[in-house]
């Protein structure tokens, strides 16, 4: 009888300590983290989705280092905002002919889930531009998420 009694509470202590220490295992993030510019590149004279030949493409006084370097058969570029700052600056050479990018965007916090944490979205107003090689750049969606989305088309 006492054994039984026993072997109840045992069991119940042992299966409530397995089901705590699951409960708070954190689980891992499947999801996109980071929220880039998803820029599509477009040949101006057909307005129609066309890879450069080459991209080249690195921010203005960023640290990292290029972006793209000479790669072919991108028809979308991602761009990285900084969070902290208001402002960022990009230098792309398409096919050879260099211009330059600035965006001004305001930043926001947002909680993707409790695995994935915090991450940073962006709102741009237009962006500024050189027009060696690029003749319009237009805004699709001026929301910067970690959703799979166009934001801006170059076109070329």
């Amino acid at each position: 009888m006492m054994r039984k009694y026993f072997l109840k509470i045992f069991s119940a202590l042992l299966g409530s300590t397995i089901i705590i220490m699951v409960a708070c295992t954190p689980g891992a993030c499947f999801d996109e983290t980071n929220a880039f510019v998803k820029t599509s590149l477009y040949l101006y004279s057909t307005g129609k989705l066309l890879a450069p030949d080459s991209l080249t493409l690195y921010g203005i006084n960023m640290d990292s280092s290029k972006i793209y370097n000479s790669s072919k058969n991108i028809t979308l570029a991602l761009l990285p905002l900084d969070a902290s700052a208001d402002s960022c600056g990009f230098v792309i050479m398409i096919n050879g002919v260099i211009d330059t990018i600035t965006f001004s965007y305001s930043t926001h916090p947002i909680l993707l889930s409790k695995e994935c944490g915090y991450t940073f979205y962006h709102t741009i107003d237009t962006p500024f531009y050189s027009r060696n090689i690029i003749d319009t750049i237009t805004v699709s969606k001026n929301t910067i998420t970690t959703l799979n989305e166009e934001n801006i088309r170059i076109y070329y």
